[in-house]
């Protein structure tokens, strides 16, 4: 089969979407990437090997009314340039994760009697996906919280959020090596995602004495590439001290390092979360307040509710709360062999092969 992904906007809609080619790949399917030329798909795609094809697309601000024409335009343009492509590759089924993108290629798609399938990584659903639900063969989701919002009839499926195989099959020993934790420590794991997030590195920071005075607790601090210069200067740390608290800016053998974690601090974003629950880490979650619709929150929720977190809003990062909360994640075993077990009762291990299955499905009619 040919089969086309489209996404866009975020390394969130893109990660998912990668996941899924490699599975694809692995049956034996051509993937094609559809994307817009300068968003971050066109550099994380390319470097997957996948052929990439760009499309114009942009949203609208309502109060600058000239946005919505623009944008309405460009997506009327690259919905055209979408078809003719088609006419070129014949895809048996197109595959959308979100972003603007998405909706001229799935509108292209529809125009031309490819079915089209969904995926949706957040708990509540992004404007592109809604809208491209009344039409669409399949809506998979992560959290079975947005299946009031699916607007068609099509199939609704709950896959999980699929995760790439760097992740899934990450090995905690090699992951420990690598960041010199020895085998028999607790490591806590901090990060606020790929640009890190200030009100969690000062929380961790202001928790600096508490941590250390575990002599068995290693922490591995991912600041965010900005914050770097600013949390090594709040922490100054001493050379002994320096042995169990790793502060870096930015890691890209995230696999390893999620693995070699005993419990984590980290935000709810789709991607993040997706990560922690394939690895079925205990963790402390602090969605982002600013999220549209406060997603972040929700997804927290869903995952709280299944027992396999905790969470504490952003505002209270400075109270006793959260050191409350977090002595507990890295002291009580209990506590964390329970979120472990609830983790591993989640579908995001299989979720590549579960909508792979989907896809698979809607292609052959």
């Amino acid at each position: 089969m040919v089969i086309v992904l489209s996404g866009g906007g975020t390394a969130g809609h893109i990660n998912p979407a990668l996941a899924l080619a490699e599975e694809l790949q692995r049956r034996g399917h051509e993937v094609l990437f559809a994307g817009t030329p300068h968003g971050v798909e066109a550099r994380l795609v390319k470097q997957a090997g996948i052929p990439f094809t760009a499309f114009e697309a942009s949203g609208f601000n309502r109060r600058h009314p000239t946005t919505l024409v623009t944008g309405v335009s460009k997506i009327a343009k690259s919905t055209a340039k979408a078809k003719k492509w088609f006419a070129e590759v014949h895809p048996d089924v197109v595959v959308g994760f979100g972003g603007y993108v998405s909706i001229p290629v799935a509108r292209a798609a529809e125009q031309r009697g490819i079915p089209v399938v969904l995926h949706e990584q957040n708990s509540h659903m992004g404007m592109a996906n809604e809208f491209l639900s009344k039409k669409a063969a399949a809506t998979c989701l992560t959290y079975d919280a947005c299946a009031g919002q699916v607007k068609g009839s099509g199939r609704v499926v709950v896959t999980g959020n699929p995760v790439r195989g760097s992740v899934v099959e990450a090995d905690r020993e090699a992951g420990r090596r690598m960041l010199e934790v020895p085998d028999d420590a607790r490591m806590l794991l901090v990060f606020g995602g790929s640009l890190g997030a200030r009100s969690i590195n000062d929380a961790v920071v202001a928790a600096k004495e508490e941590l250390l005075s575990r002599d068995d607790l290693y922490i591995v601090h991912i600041t965010g590439p900005k914050e770097l210069e600013r949390v090594e200067a709040a922490l100054a740390l001493s050379e002994e001290e320096r042995k169990r608290w790793k502060v870096l800016g930015y890691q890209d053998r995230m696999g390893e390092t999620l693995a070699a974690a005993d419990c984590i601090v980290s935000r709810a974003g789709a991607t993040s979360l997706a990560e922690i629950s394939a690895l079925a880490i205990p963790a402390l979650l602090v969605p982002f307040p600013y999220a549209t619709e406060d997603h972040q929150t929700k997804n927290a929720r869903s995952y709280v509710e299944a027992g396999c977190a905790d969470w504490i809003a952003d505002a209270e990062l400075s109270s006793d709360l959260f050191a409350e909360k977090l002595a507990r994640l890295i002291d009580d075993e209990q506590l964390r062999r329970q979120m472990h077990e609830a983790a591993l009762r989640q579908p995001t291990v299989n979720a590549a092969r579960s909508l792979a299955d989907v896809v698979e499905e809607a292609a052959r009619g």
